[in-house]
């Protein structure tokens, strides 16, 4: 990549890594102030980046079309609707909180496949990020970074994601899931056993309604928050609220809302008792949680598609197959599945074969193990 970037800027890079992540489990409790156990994986997205003499922010790939170039003192401050507007969001986002940006070349590659639930934007955002900050040489903590590039998301991108994957691609730990509560931010590292591995299985589909049904689910969430505040003044999100208490109000809520708000609130909990039981080694009660999660996003949330619940019904059986769901936003994209390390590859094979005798689709499959959070990969000062 240092050789590309030179042959193309005739200048040495720096270049920062991000991972992309899966999230075991704790799905669509981001946004609303719940708890997740993601962790990040061993695909990244780099950015290399260079100084200019002027004011033009110089965008270009290898993988994805297009060469960009704006001036730093008149940036967009809306998407336009092509790839670099992960990077043109952070700078703009990085103007706005009072980091002055300088002109740069940057050059972007990544290895997380786009559309598969695996955070490919985060990682772009993240490696962007830690790239434009390094040349002004500021000292911006991970967390800050994370917020920075989750307000880019929500306010240049305009998905209204939660924090979940920005924080993860920071601080992901090799060998470890991440406990995060996504209002404190506090979050605790879980070993994943080491006999385990994370299973990607990417359906290859990816529905046209899944951004636009995303913020949906998160203004019936919203919605449903509104409506119980009439009992429970003092919440201030979904997490704030226990079954029971959600149970006792079924009647008042129109029945949509009341499935959406039991699969968060429930989800939250799974989270919880999962994260005890992974920390405990017991991968047999973790799958399970991990089974039981999935059917709340099918029948409660209604973001699987059948091409997932397919994936899913697919791995059950399997050798080594300790449990699995569907991961990310929803409506395609990816499972996730935890199987025994020794039966990994047979496992890919054979639920590669399931899945396209089923679909006529060839998925890809990634073998993965927990990696570490964004770092830099290469000092071109150096």
């Amino acid at each position: 990549m240092a050789r590309q970037f030179t042959d193309l800027f005739g200048t040495r890079p720096t270049i920062f890594r991000a991972p992309g992540r899966v999230n075991l489990i704790g799905e669509h409790t981001d946004y609303n102030d719940g708890f997740v156990l993601p962790s990040a994986i061993g695909l990244y997205t780099r950015v290399a980046i260079s100084p200019r003499q002027d004011r033009q922010l110089v965008i270009r790939s290898e993988q994805f079309p297009g060469h960009f170039a704006f001036n730093l003192d008149d940036l967009p401050q809306r998407r336009t609707g092509s790839w670099c507007d992960y990077v043109v969001g952070i700078a703009a986002v990085l103007e706005q909180d009072g980091h002055p940006l300088k002109g740069a070349n940057l050059f972007v590659h990544s290895e997380v496949p786009i559309g598969a639930g695996l955070s490919s934007s985060a990682a772009v955002e993240v490696a962007s990020a830690l790239a434009l900050i390094s040349l002004n040489g500021a000292v911006v903590p991970l967390a800050d970074v994370a917020k920075l590039c989750q307000r880019s998301e929500n306010t240049f991108i305009g998905a209204h994601v939660g924090i979940m994957d920005q924080f993860v691609s920071c601080f992901g730990k090799a060998g470890h899931a991440l406990l995060l509560d996504c209002r404190s931010l506090e979050f605790e590292l879980i070993p994943i056993p080491d006999r385990a591995r994370m299973v990607v299985c990417n359906t290859m589909v990816k529905h046209e309604h899944a951004s636009g049904e995303y913020n949906r689910r998160r203004e019936e969430c919203e919605e449903g928050v509104r409506i119980l505040s009439q009992w429970y003044p003092e919440i201030r999100a979904l997490r704030d609220l226990s079954i029971d208490q959600l149970v006792q109000h079924e009647k008042d809520i129109p029945e949509k809302i009341f499935r959406r708000c039991r699969h968060v609130v429930e989800e939250n909990e799974r989270v919880r008792d999962g994260s005890r039981r992974l920390r405990a080694g017991d991968l047999n009660g973790f799958g399970e949680r991990m089974r039981e999660s999935h059917r709340s996003l099918r029948d409660l949330y209604e973001v699987s598609c059948g091409e997932l619940d397919i994936m899913v019904e697919a791995a059950e059986g399997l050798p080594g197959y300790y449990g699995g769901r569907m991961t990310g936003g929803g409506f395609g994209g990816s499972t996730i599945n935890l199987v025994e390390a020794t039966e990994a590859e047979a496992f890919a094979d054979q639920i590669s074969d399931r899945y396209q005798q089923a679909t006529g689709i060839n998925p890809a499959v990634y073998i993965c193990s927990a990696a570490d959070g964004a770092s830099i990969e290469l000092n071109g000062a150096g």
